[in-house]
Formats: structure tokens, sequence, C-alpha cells
């Protein structure tokens, strides 16, 4: 693994992501589910779409029940091929829970970096890890997320159980693994997959898009979002 990719491990990094979310409110709030119906079971489902001109596609779908994930599976294709791609659920009661377009584009760059998502798509409640701990603080251990092969791979995990995250409760306070299991129920779960080749010289580098806004040690290619779709109802 390239040695630019081992530094996704670092802590400071959480810490930078988790103050933009808690700084980044929407100008929508959400009003409290009722908890009618909470513990039954509900499938969801997702189309996803390329961000920042990857190219990439894919579908995701989902059975909650209580506080936990019971089975989640996510088919990405056209992705930067041979690379690990960091893949999460988000949800923020202040986000706007959907994917995010160029009119937020801070910076005027022509791209979306991760940060600049967060108004739209919330903070991470899930890393969808492919073994081991899928809390938000390992949402950048990337020895632990899908590797594309030749630009495609087909995740799944069971039993994943939804944790307190602070930044995405009702107020900007901290959100209960009921609130949020409920919140996602409800078809406001956003699944973004990270990484894009901007250059397309096969590696992320700081060539094709110079330096992640989260940690200038890393390429911006590693973390920028590359393919978001929300989590609706199956009817």
């Amino acid at each position: 693994m390239h040695r630019r990719r081992q530094a996704f491990l670092g802590t400071s990094v959480l810490a930078m992501v988790a103050s933009a979310a808690l700084g980044a409110g929407a100008a929508s709030a959400h009003p409290q589910p009722s908890g009618n119906g909470a513990d039954r079971t509900v499938m969801l489902s997702a189309d996803l779409h390329e961000l920042n001109g990857s190219g990439a596609s894919g579908t995701a779908t989902a059975t909650v029940r209580n506080q936990k994930i019971q089975h989640i599976e996510v088919h990405a294709h056209g992705l930067s091929p041979d690379a690990p791609h960091a893949q999460h659920i988000h949800y923020g009661d202040d986000a706007l829970n959907e994917c995010p377009g160029l009119d937020l584009d801070a910076n005027g760059d022509g791209r979306i970096n991760t940060v600049e998502g967060v108004p739209a798509y919330g903070p991470v409640v899930v890393s969808l890890t492919t073994t081991g701990d899928t809390t938000p603080a390992s949402f950048l251990d990337v020895a632990r997320f899908p590797v594309s092969e030749g630009g495609s791979y087909h995740y799944s995990r069971d039993n994943i159980n939804f944790t307190n995250v602070a930044g995405t409760g009702y107020a900007g306070g901290g959100g209960s693994p009921k609130q949020i299991a409920d919140a996602i129920r409800e078809g406001e779960g956003v699944l973004v997959i990270h990484g894009v080749d901007y250059n397309g010289n096969g590696t992320y580098d700081f060539d094709g898009a110079g330096a992640s806004e989260l940690d200038a040690s890393l390429p911006a290619e590693a973390t920028d979002p590359a393919v978001c779709g929300v989590l609706e109802v199956d009817n």
C-alpha cells in the first residue's frame, strides 16, 4: 500500500472532520420521529450516482431493524481501479440529507471535497468497513475498506449497530442510536463512497487535485467523494 494512504489512520483527520461536521449546519432541520413503528423492519435501497466526474455508479440495499443494520450490500462500478475506497452512511438532523451539488463548491475549484459536502449529507454515522469497528472512529481506516478490482467491488456485511454520534442530534447535540436508526428508516441516510483518480495515473497522488482539506499530508484524490445515493424506503 502506498505510504500516503497509510496516513489515513491518523486520529487528527477524525478530529478535523468531526469539527467541520459540527460547524456545518444546513438551512433545514428535521422534526423528531414520532417513534411509532420504530422497531419495524425496513428495507432501503439507493441508486448511487457519480460525484466529481468520477464516472462511477452503483446500487446499495440495506435492512434496518431496531438499532441495527441487519444486512447491507453495496455494488459499485467505474471507480478508480485497484484502489481502496472509504464508504460511509451519513446523517445529520441539521443536514439536508441528500447528495451535494456544485453549489456547495465553496472555494470554486470545480469539485466537491468531503467537508464541502457535509451540509448536504451530514456527518458519518456508520463506517462500512469490511471487518472490525463500524463507528465513525474508523471512517478513514483505509486498510479495512473495499479495494476496487478493475474499478468494481461487491460489499456485504451483517449486524452493524448504530452508536451515539456527536453533532447528529436534535438542535446539534449528540444523536442517540435510536434517533439515528429512526432517521435512517425514514429515508434520511446518505451513502457516500470516496476516492477519485482525477488524472488517471493509477494512484492517489497530489498531481490530480493537490492536498486534501482534511490533512495536507493526504492527496485530495483519496478523500474526495466519488459516488453518492440516498437510502430510500422500498415500497
